[in-house]
């Protein structure tokens, strides 16, 4: 029986694979701890390793992973920007992700983030519970009418386009690689990013990261922008600076922002922080702040994409173990 470290698992994480492993029979082996250099010991015997968002997958760590004998690194996510994709094809381990889980999650999740921002929903969430019913500050405005700036156009941001058409909204686009069929049969138009932050109200960041992209919402883009515009963030921490965006909600510029992930998640998301002093100043400052809303990295988050994670991350395994081609390798 082919044994399988998982990383950083929750109870969520272990019900769900462990419920679909029972059609794949591996030797699961779950571990609340994050992968980094003092958890590797923990692979002994397992030749697969599965890790996900905040676990630490560079060159230190991947030598040692190999060193234990892991030939698999399976990413139950589809990033994959937290692996040094070069020390692994060094130390021969193959580098596999799940694609694609559920991009209505995702979508969904922005356009809550949307909605709750511009209609104040956890204001008046708050107020109304203390039997204040008043209505002033909680004013927000039409969806219907306004431009929608998109960062990528992958299929979490076709689906998110698609409910945002569905209010009534312009939708402008930045892509690497632009599909102007897709975008002459849904009414998108493609600008450069400095045509997306001088036209959109709303910006929408759903594009992965990588170095060229890194801080792309940084002091000059906000610079460019509306006042008052919103973004929304569900793609990676690092696509944003953090104190570029403050001084941004600072001054008025950026009217609201809704974060799914943050810079320097990984010593706070996924885990319960509740007795202790947030110690880092910018997420500090950020959840002090009445016109942003912070959500902890769970716009993946439904039943069916954690069911497609783990049915895909478990197939990708099993595709390894038996010598078939690895269609979700990742490679440089």
């Amino acid at each position: 029986m082919e044994k399988i470290a998982l990383f950083g698992t929750h109870s969520y994480d272990r019900a769900c694979f462990t419920e679909i492993n029972s059609s794949f029979g591996f030797d699961l082996h779950y571990l609340r701890s994050f992968l980094d250099l003092n958890t590797v010991a923990y692979t002994d015997g397992a030749k697969a390793v599965c890790a996900f968002v905040n676990d630490r997958c560079d060159g230190e760590v991947l030598k040692k992973l190999a060193e234990q004998g892991v030939e698999l690194l399976a990413m139950r996510c589809a990033g994959y920007n937290n692996v040094d994709l070069k020390a692994a094809q060094k130390y021969n381990i193959h580098v596999v992700r799940v694609p694609a889980y559920s991009p209505y999650a995702i979508a969904e999740h922005v356009v809550a983030l949307m909605l709750s921002l511009n209609r104040k929903i956890y204001r008046a969430y708050y107020r109304t519970r203390d039997g204040n019913f008043a209505l002033h500050g909680l004013m927000g405005f039409d969806m219907h009418g306004k431009t929608a700036g998109i960062f990528g156009t992958g299929k979490i941001a076709r689906v998110l386009i698609n409910i945002l058409l569905g209010f009534g909204m312009k939708i402008v686009a930045y892509d690497l690689y632009p599909d102007y069929e897709y975008a002459r049969q849904n009414d998108v138009t493609y600008v450069t990013p400095d045509e997306l932050y001088a036209q959109a109200d709303v910006i929408s960041l759903n594009c992965p990261l990588t170095r060229d992209n890194y801080h792309l919402i940084n002091r000059e883009a906000i610079s460019k922008m509306k006042r008052g515009v919103m973004i929304i963030n569900t793609g990676r921490g690092p696509l944003i600076d953090t104190e570029a965006l403050l001084e941004g909600l600072k001054s008025g510029i950026v009217g609201s922002a809704g974060l799914d992930v943050y810079e320097e998640e990984s010593d706070y998301f996924y885990q319960d922080k509740s007795d202790n002093v947030i110690t880092d100043d910018k997420l500090g400052r950020l959840l002090s702040y009445n016109n942003v809303l912070l959500t902890s990295h769970q716009a993946f988050f439904t039943r069916e994409a954690m069911t497609n994670i783990a049915t895909t991350t478990l197939q990708n395994c099993r595709d390894f173990f038996d010598g078939k081609p690895l269609l979700n390798e990742v490679k440089i």
